[in-house]
C-alpha cells in the first residue's frame, strides 16, 4: 500500500496485522489509508468575522463549569469531553447554525448532554458486536477526497428492531471518525439496498428513521460528505419520500442515487459489490471486528497521547491530534510543546 503523510501520521498499525487476506487474495480487514492519488480539497480560510465568532465560542466553552443532564448525569466536563471540543468541532457547530454564536453554544451543550445520557462512550464492541455479525455495516477504504467509507448493507439485517440497532449506527459513526485522516472531517456513506436471502423488507420504520436522522443532523453536524445509494426498491423510495421533509436541504444535495460510485471512490478501494469497484472483500466477523477495534483503539490512544502532551487544551486542533501538525494550540501561548508522529 502506498504511504503518505496522512497515512503515517495517523498512528497506523502494522499492515501485516490489520490488512489480512485469505489464500485467494480477498481482503478481510479494514484498509489503513487512502490511495496516494486521493487528496483532501483545500478549505477556505476563515474570514475575520468567522474567526471572531470562533474565538467568542471558545471563550464561552472554556468558561463552562458543568454539563447539565436530565437523568442525573450532570457534572463537570470530563477529559474526554474536553478533548472532543476541538477547534474543528466548534467550527462545525458554528457552520451548522449559520455562524450564530449563541445557537452554536446551545447545540454544543445539548450534544454533550445527549452523549452522556445516550451513553456514547459506554457503547462497547462486545455489546454491539452481535448487530454486526453479518457485516451489515462496514468501514472500508476511502473515497477520492480521503473520506472514510462507511457501507450500510440493509439486506444483511440480522436482528429485529430495537434500541441496539440505533446504538450500532452511533458506535460505527464514532469508529469512522477515529479512522478519519487528518485534514478531513467528513465521511462517505455507501448504501446498498440489495435484498438479502432471509429478509425482503429491509427499510427501517419511519420512527426509527426519524430518530436516526435526528441524531445525525443534531449531534453529528457537518460530518456527512456524500451518501451514495444503489439498488433502491420501491418500498425504500417510499421511505425516502416520507422522511424527505425531515432532511436538511444541504443534506439532500449530498445524496446520490444509482450512480457509478467509481466516480467518487478509487476503484481499488471500492468494494466489488458496488458498481465500478475492484476491491475483493469478504466480511468475516471473527477477523474483521477485532481488527477494526484494534485499529480504532490505537488511533484513539495516539490522539489522547497528543492531547495530553499539548496541555489538554479545549479547542485543540484536530490536525495536531492526528499527527499532521507537530504543534498544538499551546504553542500560541508561548509553549514549546512538540510531538513527533
Amino acid at each position: 500500500m502506498a504511504t503518505s503523510k496522512t497515512a503515517t501520521a495517523s498512528g497506523s498499525a502494522d499492515p501485516s496485522i490489520l490488512e489480512e487476506k485469505n489464500e485467494y487474495g480477498v481482503l478481510k480487514t479494514p484498509l489503513l489509508a487512502p490511495t496516494a492519488s486521493s487528496s483532501v480539497p483545500a478549505k477556505p480560510a476563515l474570514t475575520a468575522d468567522q474567526q471572531s465568532k470562533h474565538d467568542w465560542l471558545l471563550k464561552r466553552v472554556n468558561a463552562w463549569t458543568e454539563v447539565q443532564c436530565a437523568d442525573g448525569k450532570s457534572g463537570p466536563l470530563t477529559d474526554s469531553e474536553k478533548m472532543w471540543l476541538t477547534r474543528e468541532c466548534l467550527l462545525r457547530y458554528l457552520r451548522a447554525t449559520k455562524w450564530h454564536e449563541k445557537d452554536s453554544e446551545k447545540r454544543l451543550l445539548e450534544t454533550l448532554a445527549w452523549r452522556r445520557e445516550y451513553g456514547v462512550e459506554e457503547l462497547t464492541a462486545e455489546n454491539i458486536g452481535p448487530e454486526n455479525a453479518t457485516g451489515k455495516q462496514i468501514i472500508l477504504g476511502y473515497d477520492k477526497q480521503c473520506r472514510p467509507c462507511q457501507y450500510l448493507n440493509p439486506g444483511r439485517q440480522n436482528t429485529d428492531v430495537s434500541p441496539r440497532q440505533v446504538q450500532h449506527l452511533v458506535f460505527m459513526l464514532e469508529r469512522v471518525i477515529e479512522v478519519m485522516p487528518a485534514q478531513q472531517e467528513t465521511l462517505s456513506l455507501l448504501i446498498n439496498f440489495k435484498q438479502g436471502k432471509n429478509r425482503t423488507n429491509t427499510a427501517p420504520g419511519i420512527g426509527q428513521g426519524r430518530e436516526v436522522l435526528h441524531i445525525l443532523q443534531t449531534h453529528y453536524p457537518e460530518r456527512l460528505g456524500r451518501a451514495m445509494i444503489i439498488n433502491v426498491p420501491w418500498v425504500v423510495w417510499g421511505f425516502f419520500k416520507l422522511i424527505t421533509p425531515f432532511i436538511d436541504p444541504l443534506t439532500r444535495e449530498k445524496l446520490k442515487f444509482n450512480e457509478d460510485m467509481a466516480q467518487y471512490v478509487p476503484k481499488e478501494q471500492l468494494w466489488k459489490e458496488f458498481t465500478g469497484g475492484e476491491l475483493q472483500f469478504e466480511y468475516d466477523h471473527d477477523t474483521y471486528w477485532p481488527a477494526l477495534q484494534s485499529l480504532c483503539a490505537e488511533r484513539r490512544a495516539e490522539q489522547v497521547r497528543r492531547w495530553e502532551a499539548g496541555g489538554k487544551q479545549i479547542g485543540e486542533k484536530e490536525d495536531y491530534l492526528k499527527g499532521y501538525d507537530t504543534q498544538g494550540i499551546s504553542s500560541s501561548f508561548g509553549s514549546s510543546t512538540e510531538v513527533t508522529a
